[in-house]
C-alpha cells in the first residue's frame, strides 16, 4: 500500500513555496503528495524534479467546469473539456503523477434538474475514451470520481462510476474510491468498494466532516474491511480541507476550524491508516 497526502489542504496550486510542507510530509512517512492540477501553466517538469529530490511520488487531481463540461450537449464545449483534460495530462506527464484523479467527467457544482440523460452518458463516455487515449500515449492513468448528489448529477454512486468506466473500455481509464462521497451516497461501503473490481484504481480516505480520518462518523470498519477484501495495494491519500485558503474553503464549504494544524491532521490521519491495514495485513 501506498501512503499519500492532498496538498489542497494547503493551496490550490503546488510551487516550490510547499516543499517545506512536502519535505516534512516526507519524514512523517509518506510515499507522495496529490498535487492539484488547476492552473496549468506552472513548471510542472521543475517540480516534479524538486520532488524526486524529496522522494515523493505523485498522483494529481483536477475537475471541469460549465464552460468545459464533457458532458456539454455543445460540442464545442466538449472538445473544449477533452482538450484542457488533455493538456492537464501533459502536466502530470511532465511532473512525473502516476495517475489523475477527479470528477473531470462532467462539470463540478452544476445541476440539470435531473440525473443524466441516455445522450449525456454517451457525450461523457465520448469524451473520457478521447482523454484516456491520451491518458495511454503519455503514461498516467486515469480514476474517475463519483461525488454526492450535493456537488454533481452526472455520477453519484460507485456503481455509476464503474459501469462509466467499464463503457468507456480503455485500459487506462478506472476509477477512484471516496470515503467522504460513499459515506453520503452507498448504503454498503463494501458493495462500493468491490463495485470497482480490476478498475479500481485510487482511493481517498477523507472523513465525514473533511477534518482527520478515524475522528468523525464514517464507519471506518466497514471501509478498511472492504479495501483489504478487494485486494487493493495502490494509493490510500488523505483528503482534507481546512481554513488556509479562502477560495478553497468556500468551495468545499468550510466554515469553522475543525483539527489543530494541516501538519497534525497529516500526521494523525497517516498514522491511523497504517494501524487500520496492520491490523487486516493477515486477512
Amino acid at each position: 500500500m501506498l501512503y499519500g497526502m492532498n496538498l489542497l489542504l494547503w493551496s490550490g496550486e503546488v510551487t516550490e513555496d510547499l516543499l517545506p510542507i512536502c519535505e516534512k510530509l516526507k519524514a512523517m512517512g509518506f510515499d507522495g503528495v496529490e498535487i492539484p492540477m488547476f492552473n496549468l501553466d506552472l513548471d510542472y517538469a521543475k517540480l516534479g524534479k524538486q520532488l524526486d529530490d524529496l522522494g515523493l511520488r505523485r498522483t494529481a487531481v483536477t475537475i471541469r467546469n460549465l464552460e468545459d463540461n464533457p458532458i456539454s450537449p455543445d460540442a464545442a464545449v466538449r472538445a473544449k473539456g477533452v482538450e484542457l483534460n488533455k493538456k492537464t495530462l501533459d502536466c502530470c506527464a511532465a511532473v512525473g503523477a502516476e495517475t489523475l484523479v477527479g470528477p473531470y467527467h462532467s462539470a463540478i457544482g452544476h445541476f440539470s434538474g435531473a440525473g443524466a440523460t441516455a445522450d449525456e452518458w454517451q457525450w461523457g463516455v465520448e469524451s473520457i475514451r478521447a482523454t484516456a487515449e491520451h491518458a495511454a500515449d503519455v503514461g498516467v492513468r486515469m480514476g474517475m470520481e463519483a461525488l454526492n448528489r450535493f456537488e454533481c448529477y452526472f455520477l453519484n454512486s460507485h456503481a455509476d462510476s464503474a459501469r462509466f468506466a467499464r463503457d468507456v473500455d480503455h485500459p487506462a481509464c478506472g476509477i477512484m474510491y471516496d470515503t467522504f462521497h460513499a459515506n453520503i451516497e452507498e448504503k454498503s461501503m463494501r458493495d462500493a468498494v468491490l463495485a470497482g473490481g480490476d478498475k479500481l484504481y485510487h482511493i481517498h480516505i477523507s472523513e465525514n466532516d473533511r477534518s482527520t480520518p478515524g475522528t468523525g462518523g464514517v464507519n471506518w470498519d466497514e471501509n478498511f474491511d472492504a479495501i483489504a477484501e478487494s485486494g487493493y495495494d495502490g494509493w490510500l491519500v488523505i483528503e482534507a480541507f481546512g481554513l488556509a485558503l479562502p477560495e478553497i474553503a468556500a468551495a468545499t464549504k468550510i466554515w469553522r476550524k475543525m483539527f489543530d494544524t494541516e501538519l497534525k491532521l497529516s500526521e494523525d490521519g497517516l498514522n491511523f491508516m497504517k494501524s487500520e491495514m496492520e491490523k487486516r495485513s493477515g486477512s
